[in-house]
């Protein structure tokens, strides 16, 4: 199959997905990020994503990562004009991760309708780093150094698997995956919710959160508290999961084109200071030889 006719195939996939959850596709904005990273993408893996109750919440989001650790993803974009320079400390927060810890591979994610969003450092399953070197750096937000307390209260510090760089709404994700387990248990996570200030969580939440694998918090320029803490669960049955499912998300599962992956999904639920909203990965594209790496892709 030759290259125009691979990038052919994904937009079709792109476009009939975005017509099943009832989001809106632009050629001209989804063409010029497929030919931006043409080079990589049938060795990536490729991932779908809808979420509830939030700004973003109509886009349908498309995720590529295992992207070459030679390729910087955010420099891409910039040479191919899908998204602007910019002074502020996001911009360069993602040479300094590179430049300074081992980054295994890398990823992006794109809005069908949004344009480019996000990039996604990597670090191997038996390399995680630590959160107190990484809050360090130059451009790193203040609230992971003010955060290190808990992180350490509950045994997060040295097990960051991804670092993400959303350059949309210019905030910083960090993901943990090997956490002690009362993070994963009632007690915990209403303790790790409350020490963030965010409000108690859910019976819902407390429920699937005992059947999470990952951590991640939510950090900005602007605060030095955690914004967001999300729970994530690996699972080839969303229907199954202790959770109210959204008719988006049901849609997502039971009608998107399945692609390579079969039934993989990621499925996260988001606590913030204006409630819970949840999210769902699905995997379209897969690489089997990255199995273990993308535990810690997660939504």
């Amino acid at each position: 199959m030759s290259e125009s006719a691979e990038l052919t195939e994904l937009y079709s996939a792109i476009e009939e997905t975005t017509r099943v959850v009832g989001a809106p596709c632009r050629r001209d904005t989804v063409r010029p990020i497929l030919t931006a990273y043409e080079d990589v993408i049938a060795h990536s893996v490729i991932s779908f994503r809808v979420q509830t109750g939030t700004s973003d919440a109509g886009d349908l989001d498309c995720r590529f990562t295992l992207l070459p650790k030679d390729m910087d993803p955010y420099a891409t974009a910039l040479s191919n004009g899908l998204t602007a320079k910019t002074d502020h400390p996001v911009g360069s927060l993602l040479d300094e991760v590179h430049r300074q810890f081992p980054v295994d591979c890398y990823g992006i994610d794109f809005g069908a309708a949004g344009g480019f969003k996000k990039a996604w450092s990597f670090f191997r399953p038996d390399s995680l780093q630590s959160a107190s070197e990484l809050a360090a750096l130059p451009s790193m937000p203040s609230g992971v150094s003010e955060s290190l307390g808990l992180f350490d209260r509950y045994g997060m510090t040295d097990t960051v698997s991804v670092v993400g760089f959303d350059y949309a709404k210019q905030s910083v994700n960090l993901y943990f995956t090997g956490a002690s387990p009362e993070s994963f248990e009632p007690r915990g996570i209403q303790a790790i919710l409350r020490e963030s200030g965010l409000p108690e969580a859910s019976e819902e939440l407390l429920r699937f959160g005992e059947q999470a694998f990952a951590i991640y918090v939510t950090l900005s320029w602007d605060s030095q508290k955690i914004e967001r803490v999300t729970y994530s669960v690996n699972t080839p049955d969303p229907m199954a999961l202790p959770v109210r499912i959204d008719t988006r998300i049901e849609q997502l599962v039971k009608d998107a084109p399945l692609g390579s992956a079969g039934h993989r999904y990621v499925y996260g639920v988001t606590a913030t200071p204006k409630g819970e909203y949840h999210k769902i990965q699905k995997y379209y594209q897969w690489q089997s030889q990255v199995e273990k790496m993308l535990t810690a892709d997660a939504g």
